[in-house]
């Protein structure tokens, strides 16, 4: 009995997609150097090529492509993050946390200082983290603090040790993202293998499993948060949602706009549909209640998290290194770029700390007008909204690295709109900017991050203005 030759060239192109993929996240994994831009640039660039075919190909496949996300994700298991060096801070603050320092009290700085190291391979971290990870206090929350201080007590003498731990908790993000995210799919009657626009994606494993990044993390438990909150099982999805913002803070942007999610105005606490949640508005004092009680939750159980570390000398520590994100840092931004050029153009030298003192608060602005400005009821509508008000924020900020558009990309999932799956490919010009592996120091060429915006807001402009949207 012979297969169909139709079905057979099916099967040879899938297993040409899988093996290429592979071969080429092995590359990538173990023979990658971040300033070889060429190799860089062209690996992920057929990376990509591979994955749209994979997707294409194999999209009624489920069962396959959850066992190659599995399997390119294995391919990084035994390798050293070779595009950030993010990773040797995350051992740092997971064996000083292990040895009784409290990571948002002392810096990496003020160890050197003294020449008092109370980690082994102390001087391997520091020299690998950098002189600009040394030099601040731990921003990291309290859940993330959790996942370092896992992988050192496991490993407190193996840089790659430790590297393999964390990755292997990643890795059980990405599936719980999986899975959860599938169901909330199918709940929204959307397509379920969507999800592999993300679990599949190659900036999602290379960025999460290969570098490290913990945003997969926080993306687990918001999906999860989203799932019980639809599922009607409101004040557990607070709790998880509080996980998820004590992993990073990102998830805390979006608490206003559940203000008119029709479930907290449901008094049955049951999921409702969509036709439904058109005619239900948060009106109801036990929909306020509902919802009043959701929110306490949420920073209840991000308090608790914190209060392990809770001293006045944390609060300003912690206030003060987030303020550098606005303030002190600048890497592949937008808006602020413009905003910079104008400022040099009449005063004549950087005005960081002057804009950056406002971004937060146009940002709260946005937010809210989104909030009150759009209907924001229905599960999608929210998840547009959320999209939107992220997107804002990005556009405005003045450090956008790589790894923060995981959020982006899975809340697109949820929505008609696709831009940062295109961003998600684009985002690697920003990698040009490096010029020292070692030290972290970097120039920027503005062209290149004028290219990868001018792409962006193009598609941007195209999906909400010329195409057609329901």
């Amino acid at each position: 009995m012979f297969l169909n030759p139709s079905i057979q060239k099916s099967g040879k192109l899938k297993l040409f997609l899988v093996s290429s993929s592979a071969l080429l996240y092995f590359v990538f994994a173990y023979d990658l150097i971040r300033t070889d831009y060429t190799k860089l640039i062209g690996l992920y660039t057929l990376l990509f090529f591979l994955f749209y075919g994979l997707i294409r190909y194999t999209e009624n496949s489920t069962r396959t492509l959850t066992y190659v996300a599995f399997a390119y994700r294995a391919l990084f298991f035994l390798a050293i993050p070779n595009l950030s060096q993010d990773f040797y801070r995350f051992i740092w603050d997971g064996r000083v946390l292990l040895e009784g320092f409290n990571p948002y009290l002392h810096s990496v700085v003020s160890f050197i200082k003294t020449v008092d190291f109370p980690i082994p391979q102390a001087g391997e971290l520091v020299s690998g983290m950098g002189s600009l990870n040394a030099s601040h206090f731990s921003n990291y929350p309290p859940m993330n603090q959790l996942c370092f201080a896992v992988a050192a007590l496991f490993f407190k003498n193996s840089i790659l040790g430790s590297v393999i731990v964390m990755r292997l908790i990643i890795i059980a993000a990405d599936f719980g993202t999986l899975y959860f995210g599938k169901k909330l799919l199918q709940k929204l009657n959307l397509p379920v293998n969507s999800i592999f626009l993300y679990v599949l994606n190659p900036f999602i494993i290379i960025e999460l499993t290969g570098n490290l990044h913990f945003e997969g993390v926080m993306v687990f438990f918001f999906i999860w948060s989203l799932y019980l909150l639809h599922s009607g099982k409101r004040y557990w999805a607070a709790v998880v949602l509080g996980l998820s913002i004590s992993v990073k803070l990102i998830p805390l942007l979006f608490l206003p706009l559940f203000l008119k999610w029709s479930v907290f105005a449901n008094p049955k606490n049951k999921a409702i549909n969509a036709s439904e949640s058109t005619k239900i508005g948060v009106v109801s004092v036990q929909a306020l209640k509902n919802l009043f009680l959701f929110y306490a939750i949420v920073l209840f159980t991000v308090i608790i998290l914190f209060v392990p570390f809770y001293s006045t000398e944390f609060v300003m520590n912690y206030t003060d290194t987030l303020a550098l994100w606005f303030k002190n840092f600048e890497f592949n931004a937008s808006l602020y770029y413009i905003a910079r050029a104008i400022g040099y153009t009449f005063r004549g030298y950087n005005e960081i700390t002057v804009i950056g003192t406002y971004i937060p608060y146009v940002i709260l602005l946005f937010t809210f007008l989104m909030t009150f400005l759009r209907a924001n009821r229905h599960p999608q509508q929210v998840f547009t909204t959320m999209l939107f008000v992220l997107t804002f924020y990005f556009f405005s900020s003045t450090t956008v690295h790589p790894w923060y558009l995981t959020t982006l990309l899975v809340l697109s999932l949820f929505t008609p709109y696709k831009y940062p799956l295109v961003w998600s490919y684009v985002i690697i010009l920003s990698y040009l900017a490096y010029v020292n592996t070692n030290t972290g120091d970097k120039t920027e060429n503005l062209w290149i991050i004028g290219l990868e915006y001018t792409i962006v807001y193009s598609v941007l402009i195209w999906e909400i203005f010329i195409k057609k949207k329901v």
